[in-house]
């Protein structure tokens, strides 16, 4: 049983370098290739949506940095849909020049099916066309004064779904949000603009994304209701053959949970949501990867960590629970090979993730926002932060899990978070 357990990790190795070997050549590209710069010829006009439950003490924040976009203002609608909110969010939202709608649906729960319901309000009183494509954002965000300008140059180069580079607003709060803000820093650099760089496409992440009114039109309203909609909608928009696209110069600045229970209810239906949409949507990847489509096998490696690392937890715990009922007891020297091997494997995999994030740091040092020694320090946190991953995946697998709002309360525009150190 041991030796068998130590060849499947040793497969389960090879595996993973086997199919992520291809984000090596993501990280060529990102270093030494830059994606095409579009300059736009027509100013667009937008909408922005904001789904908001309970968050008076950031929304105003928002909506202010919208509103000192360098771009025209009557270019740009703002709506916001206070989602069973028991607190001022929609009086805030109003007051800082917003359209407001309130929701009150305690069985219809989560981002994606307020988010419908704004653009139904929407298309009721305005007409969807009435803006030619909608800005998402979440309520913590805050954006760069060039933010609408710099994605208008991309939807005008013909992209209908773009999203953009994924700042922090508290990459200093600790340990937890740094985790978050330099994975989101290396999606953004090492991820989408190598994909953008090759015309693959890109991942939508969380918030900071535009969208085509056709696209929304075409889905009626806003149909992706897993838990993680984000990924659904990026899935589900390669598979009817879109290509999302990528703007490196759109700076949005976003909020990262700072306590471990929050970070783990997060991340526990970050987990749940990937597992959801690899079940829905796994099949129609793989043919669409057998029809040549490299987004398609981009998007299953995506999703695929959480299942492999399952594969491997979860016949290590069985095992330990079939000695225990057995009583086949192994001797430290039988379970020595598979020891030396996990062992060897956790301190490969700290030694990547610690140069993942040596080379995300580097590179993007002046976009991180904090003291330079927590720049350094916040870097040997990084593997351990991911490490928390691998029991969130095993759970996630078996538990029942519940959309549950995260509280936000870093007040910061851009020019406090930009402030030196």
């Amino acid at each position: 049983m041991v030796s068998v357990l130590e060849k499947a990790i040793e497969l389960l190795g090879w595996a993973f370098f086997a199919f992520y070997f291809y984000q090596m050549a993501y990280i060529a590209v990102s270093l030494f290739r830059k994606p095409r710069v579009h300059k736009a010829k027509v100013q667009h006009h937008f909408g922005v949506l904001i789904s908001a439950r309970n968050e008076e003490l950031v929304i105003g924040q928002l909506i202010r940095s919208i509103r000192q976009q360098n771009y025209p203002q009557e270019l740009i609608d703002i709506f916001v849909v206070a989602d069973n909110c028991t607190d001022r969010t929609a009086q805030v939202a109003r007051e800082a020049g917003a359209v407001v709608y309130e929701r009150f649906n305690t069985e219809l729960v989560g981002k994606g099916y307020a988010l419908n319901e704004l653009l139904h309000h929407i298309d009721q009183d305005y007409t969807l066309e009435h803006c030619e494509g909608y800005f998402v954002f979440d309520a913590d965000n805050v954006l760069d004064e060039n933010y609408v300008a710099h994605m208008n140059d991309t939807f005008d180069s013909g992209y209908r779904a773009i999203t953009s580079y994924r700042n922090s607003k508290n990459y200093d709060s600790n340990w937890i949000s740094a985790g978050y803000a330099l994975w989101f820093l290396r999606e953004a650099r090492y991820l989408n603009q190598a994909r953008m760089t090759l015309g693959t496409s890109c991942f939508v992440s969380g918030t900071g994304f535009l969208v085509h009114t056709d696209i929304f039109r075409k889905n009626g309203g806003w149909k992706h209701h897993l838990l993680t909609e984000d990924i659904e909608f990026s899935t589900d928009t390669i598979l009817s053959g879109e290509v999302i696209g990528y703007n490196k110069d759109a700076v949005l600045y976003d909020e990262q949970p700072t306590t471990f229970r929050d970070s783990w209810n997060q991340r526990l239906r970050w987990s749940k949501g990937f597992y959801q949409v690899f079940f829905r949507y796994g099949g129609r990847l793989v043919k669409k990867v057998g029809q040549g489509c490299f987004s398609a096998y981009d998007m299953l490696m995506t999703l695929a960590p959480g299942m492999l690392v399952s594969a491997v937890l979860l016949p290590l715990g069985l095992l330990m629970i079939l000695v225990g009922v057995t009583g086949d007891v192994y001797t430290v020297r039988e379970m020595q090979p598979l020891i030396n091997r996990v062992g060897m494997y956790v301190v490969q995999s700290y030694g990547m993730l610690l140069a993942m994030g040596a080379l995300t740091v580097m590179t993007e040092w002046k976009h991180i926002h904090c003291k330079n020694y927590k720049k350094i320090l916040y870097l040997f946190t990084f593997p351990v932060f991911m490490y928390t991953y691998l029991p969130i995946s095993v759970v996630a697998l078996v538990r029942k899990i519940e959309w549950k709002p995260i509280r936000h309360n870093v007040v910061r525009d851009v020019r406090d978070i930009r402030m030196p150190n």
